[in-house]
């Protein structure tokens, strides 16, 4: 399948409905692709919102008929934070249909905080981890604890993953910290969320939209490989925490479609929710050996210039997180690096990129290749 079109809503905090985001993301897609609505034959849908807020709307698939005056299948399906990633891949394993819109749309951040991290918490396992604290915070920070002690990494290659991906987001004009650079000193001294994790190593979760149109007419970009995965929900309950088996698993299975290596790709958007996220899943992914992520960020390969950029558009950490709509982000981003319209955030001789897209603690992980045709 090839991609036609690509939109996405700037990332922020404003109180837009849903299906603000939605239509904003879909129109500026159909644009791209010189399309109109009735050229869709299926849409494929996700948010984690559906019963969430003031808005309170199950039925978002009959919604979207009545938004968009159309009356073909739509699908809603919801990952989590892999949400975005997972209806990319269904929408490309449809039969039958010669353009599909995949389309993803939060309000996510518009709540109290205690009410949105109750609807974050909900992607993870209630009962046994969560009611002994184990928040996703203080997931991530027990695994790199443990990371830390077998590998030898530090906290300052974490910083230096942080900075990297606030210098991208500065130069990306739909992240939230678009012109907003932050200094490498100001990450190190932010405050501790959860020991060893600092703020400046988390993600922000805001509201916002993304949209691909995906077409069996070849276009300028194909997608070459494909992979998805799932685990365990209990964490530690896994054979090995300090890696995520699903990562693994969807990269082979991506890379194996694509008939290339992790060694062909030219730039790739990985899953940051976390800074340690990002550095465990370059080993994962295939892109530094195990144990060895922290001499691959310290390398300066891995930042605009180097050579294979990771997280050009600024990354859930600095472009913004909102949920089921990052997987879709991720692809817009890599679409516009292939197509060499990025401007100051253009990465040079662009011709394959990755995206890695995870719902809750590396329990839903997809992997997509992208090719310039």
């Amino acid at each position: 399948m090839y991609i036609k079109g690509v939109g996405m809503t700037k990332f922020d905090y404003s109180t837009r409905h849903w299906w603000d985001f939605a239509y904003e993301a879909a129109i500026e897609a159909l644009r791209d692709a010189n399309m109109s609505i009735k050229d869709i034959d299926a849409i494929v849908f996700t948010s984690i919102s559906s019963a969430a807020g003031g808005e309170h709307q199950t039925h978002k698939v009959s919604f979207l008929s009545d938004l968009f005056k159309t009356n073909v299948p739509i699908i809603e399906l919801a990952s989590v934070c892999g949400g975005g990633g997972a209806a990319f891949w269904t929408a490309l394993k449809m039969k039958g249909f010669n353009n599909i819109l995949v389309l993803a749309a939060e309000k996510f951040a518009d709540n109290k905080s205690e009410i949105v991290v109750d609807w974050i918490l909900s992607a993870a396992e209630k009962v046994c981890e969560q009611t002994e604290g184990m928040l996703f915070p203080t997931q991530n920070a027990l695994i790199w604890q443990m990371y830390m002690k077998k590998y030898g990494a530090t906290m300052d290659d974490l910083s230096l993953i942080a900075f990297k991906n606030h210098q991208h987001a500065a130069l990306n004009p739909k992240a939230y910290f678009y012109q907003k650079p932050i200094d490498l000193q100001k990450i190190k001294d932010s405050p501790e969320v959860s020991s060893p994790l600092r703020l400046m190593d988390c993600s922000l979760s805001v509201n916002g939209g993304a949209a691909v149109i995906i077409s069996s007419e070849k276009t300028d970009i194909e997608v070459v490989g494909s992979g998805f995965a799932t685990d365990h929900i209990l964490t530690f309950g896994r054979d090995d925490i300090t890696h995520f088996k699903a990562t693994r698993l969807a990269a082979a299975q991506a890379f194996s479609q694509a008939g290339i290596t992790p060694a062909d790709i030219d730039v790739a958007e990985i899953h940051d929710a976390f800074t340690s996220v990002e550095l465990i899943s370059y080993e994962d992914l295939g892109f530094a050996e195990e144990g060895k992520g922290a001499e691959l960020i310290r390398s300066g390969k891995l930042n605009l210039g180097g050579s294979m950029p990771v997280n050009v558009s600024g990354g859930l950490k600095a472009k913004g997180h909102p949920i089921s709509a990052t997987g879709l982000a991720q692809v817009y981003e890599i679409v516009h690096q292939l197509r060499g319209d990025c401007n100051e955030r253009q990465v040079a001789n662009a011709n394959i990129g990755l995206t890695h897209n995870i719902g809750g603690a590396g329990g839903s992980i997809t992997v997509h290749i992208l090719k310039k045709v």
